[in-house]
């Protein structure tokens, strides 16, 4: 399945849900926040997120400093 990830197309194999892109790309969800076709997907969704050819995802990494 294609996907455009943070404004590339990449090519998946395996994921099917946002957990599994995840780890897939190997991000650890703890620290994220997702975003599919301009929507914000809560945490407790991404193992039940379904993915679909052509969907256009942002991910977003938290980083904490002072």
């Amino acid at each position: 399945m294609k996907l455009t990830i943070n404004g590339e197309t990449t090519e998946i194999t395996m994921a099917e849900t946002l957990s599994e892109l995840l780890e897939e790309l190997q991000i650890v969800s703890g620290r994220v926040a997702v975003e599919v076709n301009q929507s914000v997907i809560r945490k407790a969704e991404f193992g039940t997120f379904r993915l679909h050819d052509g969907d256009t995802v942002e991910i977003v990494n938290f980083v904490g400093g002072g």
